[in-house]
């Protein structure tokens, strides 16, 4: 189903682009401050991405098979299925595009690094997580592929609830999140309120897959830590993560942004002293090493690698 006109004008008043049909662009808040500030994102502290020539974009704008209470975007989508799909190329060469235009404007700042700007227009990353749920595009291994083609490293969020996507997607992103955000099927239930039947039981499908792939893509799980929800369930989330087996383990606290404001209030945020001990207590039962943390995007870093978390993208 085409955008509806009233869903265009509320994301075009939040600065995204929409690409094509079905994909859309958005500036992270970190590409500013990098350009502005020489502030980076959490992801170029743990993962040695440049977080100014990252492309923030979604192959499923208005799609997605959840509703999660937290989430901080516009939640316009009330589609889970994605049957007219535009080309990956143009897909990714409108969203370069889009995404030249969005950063122009900052050249005219004095405090913008020119240096990192002029990089910023050829970005060598792509973050497939703005919005929805990418693995409801059926053109994702092929979009990833072209990214590759061209020398992209690409990171992939999902939140798990398509495990046959993930089991057939050919290439594999050079790193895969899949989202963990309640560690039962009844707080599931209430928090991410999924829109298709068996999704709890497809996300734990998705965990079992996990270890098959890490050899082929850096695994991640994340944690979002959503205070009074969430936060006290430390056992259970020990457990999922024994059936990921994952590479990286983020815990992230919730942040009362966007939209989810509708939903959650300030309390819902977790302290960071108190995403640390559950972070800590977690590392402790899983076998991890707690590695490092951001306080200003609220999050940690659990490696089963131990503190040689800057490994080689290219190697992928």
């Amino acid at each position: 189903m085409p955008i509806q006109d009233a869903y265009r004008k509320i994301l075009a008043k939040q600065q995204y682009r929409i690409v094509g049909r079905h994909s859309g662009v958005k500036l992270c808040h970190w590409m500013r401050q990098k350009l502005i500030f020489g502030r980076a994102c959490y992801k170029e502290d743990f993962y040695g991405i440049q977080c100014h020539r990252c492309l923030q974009m979604t192959p499923t704008i208005n799609q997605c098979t959840l509703k999660c209470l937290f989430c901080w975007r516009h939640q316009g989508f009330s589609e889970t299925l994605l049957e007219e799909c535009d080309d990956p190329r143009e897909i990714l060469d409108k969203a370069i595009e889009a995404q030249r235009k969005l950063i122009s404007g900052f050249k005219g700042d004095e405090r913008c690094n020119l240096e990192l700007w002029k990089e910023a227009q050829n970005p060598n990353q792509v973050a497939i997580s703005l919005s929805g749920e990418p693995t409801l595009y059926s053109g994702l291994g092929d979009f990833i592929a072209e990214c590759k083609r061209r020398g992209f490293t690409t990171f992939l969020v999902t939140n798990g609830t398509k495990p046959e996507v993930l089991e057939k997607l050919n290439p594999l992103p050079t790193q895969l999140y899949v989202t963990v955000a309640a560690p039962n099927e009844d707080i599931f239930k209430k928090l991410c309120v999924p829109m298709v039947d068996g999704a709890w039981n497809n996300l734990k499908k998705t965990l079992e897959l996990l270890p098959s792939l890490k050899y082929r893509t850096r695994t991640v799980i994340r944690h979002t830590l959503v205070e009074n929800w969430n936060v006290a369930n430390v056992e259970e989330y020990a457990k999922l993560d024994a059936i990921a087996k994952p590479d990286f383990i983020e815990p992230k606290g919730y942040v009362f942004v966007g939209y989810s404001r509708m939903r959650m209030s300030i309390n819902n945020m977790p302290s960071q002293e108190r995403i640390r001990e559950f972070s800590k207590k977690l590392a402790e039962l899983v076998g991890y090493e707690y590695v490092r943390e951001k306080a200003d995007s609220r999050v940690t870093l659990l490696s089963s690698k131990g503190p040689a978390v800057r490994l080689n993208l290219n190697t992928l």
